[in-house]
């Protein structure tokens, strides 16, 4: 009997080849015939400037399909990633990658929920947390400071987080006037390019004059970049899941075009945040649907070979409550097991108004969790172990086994959070709240999280650079 080794090891697929090449033809008919609009003057120039593949009529761009086949065919199907010391980080387009953030309003207290308006402190104390806890490969723009001069708050955002970590950061900024600043704000402080730009058009079919004059600013400087766009269904996009993909899609392959038009081969990330909107509560929301559009997306990326970027599972539930934790499972154990790329945005909730900690703290757990169910088991001679069954017998059992003395301390996952205790224990420890344990674990993480060495002398170079401004 011939026996292979292999490893057992489960994958999400949603799309069959028929379905990615529907999707990819509805997307090329809506750029062709529908069209954009682009409102930034300097891109309107780099789609004039195309040749026969795009046709301008006064703001409005039509994109042909040979354009879009060059476009795919010339960028780049991964994209080095560096953190602050030069190091290669990883690499977008290769496994899925997950970060901390982004643009909060509020500050969630772990002990008492409150929330209050995000300050500079909470910057630090949230990237000092995502620098120490290793499901976290990136830090994004984690909430929007508010308690530092008008004009300076972007600066001051990213002063704050190269200064308390050294992984990559993804910068959304909320002022255009500050987003060269910032970038030049950042070369100083590292030989390499350690931060990825965030931009997002304005959904529907509308490159946005701000969006559209960072991006080409950013891709002139050679930072690679990501390009996702938001939708709310039944507002922005069609309420049917497969108008969505297919709008979506268009406009992302629309900046693609732009992107490479502006630096053939510039290094870009694509991706949705697909969600619905609820015209009764007027809250916008994602549910199982848009994590399933998620996973579809991912896919059309991996047909064009290019990097994808997605949703993180955040906004759902006041807190880490069990409707955010439900979202954060079904998001981020459906990410690990499908093509999502980057997962930069995690820790949102409220509405993804209010920065918590806690969420944070939980999704860390949940992640590594899914990695492990997604990275599956070998299956061989040695990992089924032949003769250990036959030692053992009927009736027999593996304690002594060699297998087991080898592996039980990382045969099964052990929670950093939550202890594994009987009825009896829980009972002698006065029938203690999974809630309050993991609040108590949060600010213990945050007590201990210590910014990197070079902390001060960032700092310190930051502001003297800000100063000058």
């Amino acid at each position: 009997m011939t026996r292979h080794s292999s490893i057992v090891q489960p994958k999400l697929s949603v799309l069959t080849d028929q379905q990615i090449e529907q999707v990819h033809l509805y997307s090329l008919e809506i750029l062709s015939r529908i069209g954009l609009r682009v409102d930034s003057p300097r891109a309107l120039k780099f789609f004039a400037r195309a040749g026969a593949g795009v046709r301008v009529e006064a703001e409005r761009v039509f994109i042909q399909p040979e354009m879009v086949e060059w476009a795919v065919n010339v960028a780049h199907a991964t994209v080095k990633i560096y953190n602050r010391l030069g190091q290669l980080a990883f690499k977008a387009g290769e496994g899925t990658h997950y970060g901390v953030g982004v643009t909060n309003l509020f500050y969630q207290d772990p002990q008492t929920e409150a929330v209050t308006p995000f300050s500079r402190q909470h910057m630090a104390l949230g990237t000092r947390l995502a620098q120490d806890l290793p499901a976290y490969e990136m830090v994004s723009t984690i909430g929007i400071i508010r308690d530092v001069p008008d004009g300076t708050d972007d600066l001051y955002a990213v002063l704050e987080m190269a200064a308390n970590t050294t992984k990559p950061l993804v910068i959304l900024n909320s002022d255009e006037r500050q987003f060269g600043p910032s970038l030049d704000l950042l070369a100083s402080l590292a030989e390499k390019p350690f931060v990825i730009p965030y931009f997002n058009p304005v959904t529907p079919l509308i490159i946005n004059r701000e969006t559209g004059d960072k991006l080409i600013l950013a891709l002139e400087r050679g930072l690679p970049v990501i390009y996702s766009n938001y939708s709310m269904a039944g507002t922005t996009t069609p309420i049917t899941a497969a108008g969505t993909l297919a709008l979506l899609n268009a406009e992302l392959l629309g900046g693609l075009v732009l992107s490479q038009l502006v630096r053939e081969g510039a290094p870009i990330i694509l991706g949705s945040l697909p969600a619905f909107f609820d015209m009764k509560s007027m809250t916008d929301f994602y549910d199982p649907q848009t994590i399933l559009l998620n996973a579809a997306c991912a896919e059309m990326m991996a047909f064009y070979h290019l990097p994808h970027a997605g949703t993180s599972g955040s906004g759902l539930g006041w807190g880490a409550d069990l409707p955010g934790a439900g979202m954060h499972w079904l998001n981020h154990l459906t990410t690990s097991l499908g093509m999502t790329g980057l997962v930069p945005f995690v820790g949102g909730s409220l509405g993804s108004k209010a920065f918590s900690p806690t969420s944070v703290v939980y999704a860390n757990e949940i992640i590594l969790q899914a990695r492990r169910f997604a990275d599956g088991f070998p299956l061989n001679d040695e990992a089924v172990g032949l003769d250990e069954i036959e030692a053992a017998g009927p009736g027999g059992n593996f304690l002594k086994a060699k297998s087991t003395r080898q592996n039980f301390r990382h045969a099964y996952f052990t929670s950093g959070i939550f202890p594994r205790i009987s009825l009896e224990k829980w009972e002698e420890k006065g029938r203690p709240e999974a809630i309050d344990i993991l609040k108590q674990e949060t600010i213990r993480a945050i007590e201990e999280a210590h910014p990197p060495e070079d902390h001060d002398k960032i700092l310190a170079a930051g502001e003297d650079f800000i100063r000058k401004l």
